[in-house]
């Protein structure tokens, strides 16, 4: 990867960390903490990986993206307001009664959202149906999915881990953000969902571990992706809850509660330090 390339990428992530902090400091509620751990992924998908135009946001052969843990619409509101599907400023009204923005992803109000979701594990099942139907009428779009290592405890994921692979849905991507805690706690004293990776292979996915917040490694992961023909991917992305604002990184507690007037101010200006030192090499 060229160093100018990665460093777009990493602005463009920081950027995303921004929108979460000020979605959800405006709406006084929110979930930060998920939102924070997927902002270099979303950076990638949404500026090397994925077919999209913000011009034409429901173009017949775009790539799908199903952010099947969709309390972290704020980090996915950060990244299709900064490619032009929306204005930024939306981002302050997050949450905010009749606007667009609202705690969970609406395809029916908002550019770019390709699957309402919020009901955790439904998401990855909406994801198969896409990545079905493109086998089915002969198009060379692929779906991209992203889930919560929490999530996966629920059931409905494995019903459709185990479709996918049946189907030999190569054209499906799904990354697990594995930042190892939920609303409850540490996902190993809730429900232990380990090994990841060897549940997804056993299910037939070819699976990928990597460090979420390594663009190297996150470009070999979707590049390999790429290659695998006759069944799905899994990437298991082992990634920090909170990632890109200290206070917040590794706490169970920024889960799902906005930051005050005193965090906010400390949060941006950590991230805003973090890109003027970027932008300065």
């Amino acid at each position: 990867m060229e160093k100018d390339f990665e460093l777009q990428l990493k602005a463009f992530a920081l950027k995303v960390r921004m929108g979460v902090i000020e979605g959800t400091y405006n709406a006084k509620a929110g979930h930060p903490g998920g939102s924070l751990s997927i902002a270099d992924v979303l950076a990638w998908l949404y500026n090397k990986e994925m077919n999209i135009d913000p011009k034409n946001p429901k173009m017949s052969n775009r790539d799908r993206l199903v952010l099947s843990k969709g309390h972290a619409a704020p980090a996915l509101y950060s990244a299709l307001a900064l490619k032009g599907f929306f204005p930024v400023e939306e981002i302050k009204k997050l949450r905010k009664p009749d606007e667009m923005l609202q705690g969970h992803p609406d395809m029916k109000h908002i550019p770019g959202v390709d699957m309402s979701t919020g009901s955790l594990g439904q998401g990855i099942s909406c994801a198969t149906g896409m990545a079905l139907a493109a086998k089915k009428f002969n198009e060379d779009y692929r779906v991209y999915t992203i889930l919560g290592d929490g999530e996966i405890q629920e059931g409905q994921v494995w019903e459709a881990a185990m479709f996918a692979a049946a189907n030999k849905l190569d054209n499906l991507v799904a990354l697990v953000d594995n930042n190892n805690l939920q609303i409850d706690g540490s996902v190993v004293d809730v429900c232990s969902p380990y090994p990841i990776d060897e549940k997804f292979a056993a299910f037939g996915w070819h699976v990928i571990n990597i460090d979420a917040h390594d663009f190297a490694q996150i470009e070999a992961a979707y590049n390999e992706a790429r290659t695998v023909k006759g069944k799905p991917t899994c990437i298991v992305a082992k990634s920090v809850k909170g990632k890109g604002v200290s206070f917040m990184e590794n706490q169970v507690g920024w889960h799902g509660v906005a930051p005050n007037a005193e965090q906010y101010a400390m949060a941006m200006d950590e991230l805003n330090a973090a890109l003027a030192e970027l932008e300065g090499k």
